[in-house]
């Protein structure tokens, strides 16, 4: 696997990476990941790292420098049967020579909706939106296999990629919600138990909303005072966030976490009533299932993969970007608990139609067949 980004940075992407990797290797295979070093970073067995620099727009974000005298021997060392790339860009171009240098299989997961994404490349600032898809579809093309994280971001790239598009999601352990402490943030942070709580959780970019959810808030808590609203995670966004919402008057009723460890993320989504998500750049939206996995009901808008993470009235709710309707259906969910619980139980069903082990082996299946297929090409 060549990814752009890898621990200790956190994304969805990297989630993504470390679960499928997990659940291969405890199926039998070898996983190699091939991703850029960052400042003391730690040793892991069967990762090779490349020297890289931060970005100026994200410095916690590293561009690689896709570049080594010893890729070469590495790679015919390893004796790898596919190549699975996570990225269209520095080490996802590395990948894709080595494919082609070693004629072995290329796969490549289409993680992320590029267009949305600009402002994080500063190697491509200047270069429209349009042609940044363009280069993305150039680069599936090279491919011999593409994967989306959901069926409905497989019907809008499928159309330009002459290259077969299957959609697999990215699955979630399930098993990691079977041991938890449902009351952690209230011990952790002191938060009454009188207070319901409201969690969104992901890296805060400009492009996951946040600054919506809070203007929602504001409303919410007008109508539900004994109401809380926990944001965990890091990211580019913080500061600015953090001012709004003291400047919506809501700096006593919000906590910014910062960046937690995995176990109190786990432990997180187990603690909040709802969840509250409103990006509209999601090609599946990981947190959706991890929180469906924790048994917490969702609000999303319903935008790309959110639209199939949460099944609306079952386990949660899908608005449009309207903050009216968002607020309505968080308050409808706050104010019945029957119902809450009801979605929670559902939530627990449905995030085990997408566990981890189960995606896996459908992973496994898709790399046997474009393996199959690149053997038969070369006997005729």
């Amino acid at each position: 696997m060549f990814a752009d980004s890898y621990k200790p940075y956190t994304s969805g992407v990297v989630r993504s990476i470390e679960t499928t990797r997990a659940e291969l290797t405890a199926l039998g295979y070898e996983v190699f990941i091939f991703a850029p070093n960052y400042p003391n970073c730690e040793e892991e067995p069967g990762v090779f790292r490349f020297a890289s620099v931060p970005t100026p727009t994200y410095p916690d974000f590293a561009i690689a420098l896709p570049f080594s005298l010893k890729i070469n021997n590495i790679v015919k060392r390893l004796r790898l049967d596919v190549i699975h790339v996570h990225s269209p860009f520095t080490m996802g171009h590395l990948g894709s020579r080595c494919a082609q240098r070693f004629e072995i299989p290329l796969v490549f997961t289409y993680h992320t909706m590029y267009d949305q994404y600009v402002h994080y490349l500063p190697f491509a600032q200047g270069l429209s939106k349009k042609v940044v898809l363009k280069l993305s579809e150039k680069f599936c093309n090279r491919c011999d296999l593409v994967i989306a994280p959901t069926e409905i971001v497989r019907s809008i790239i499928s159309p330009n990629i002459k290259t077969e598009v299957v959609a697999i999601p990215t699955g979630i352990d399930t098993r990691e919600f079977t041991a938890v402490n449902r009351n952690w943030l209230r011990e952790e942070y002191n938060i009454p138990e009188s207070k319901k709580i409201l969690l969104h959780l992901g890296r805060l970019g400009k492009e996951k909303n946040v600054g919506f959810l809070l203007e929602a808030y504001q409303e919410i808590r007008e109508k539900m005072p004994d109401t809380f609203f926990v944001i965990v995670g890091d990211g580019p966004e913080r500061e600015l966030l953090q001012q709004q919402a003291v400047d919506l008057g809501l700096g006593e009723h919000v906590l910014f976490t910062g960046a937690v460890t995995r176990k109190q993320v786990i432990d997180s989504y187990a603690s909040a009533d709802l969840f509250i998500f409103a990006s509209v750049t999601e090609t599946q939206g990981l947190v959706l299932g991890e929180a469906k996995a924790a048994g917490l009901p969702c609000v999303a808008v319903k935008a790309l993969g959110a639209s199939e993470m949460v099944n609306d009235g079952v386990d949660g709710f899908l608005t449009e970007l309207s903050s009216e309707v968002f607020i309505s259906r968080v308050l409808q969910l706050l104010q019945n608990d029957d119902l809450r619980r009801e979605m929670s139980a559902r939530a627990l069903e449905e995030a085990d139609k997408i566990s981890s082990i189960n995606m896996a082996k459908k992973l496994l299946g898709a790399y046997e067949g474009i393996i199959d297929k690149k053997k038969h090409r070369e006997v005729i």
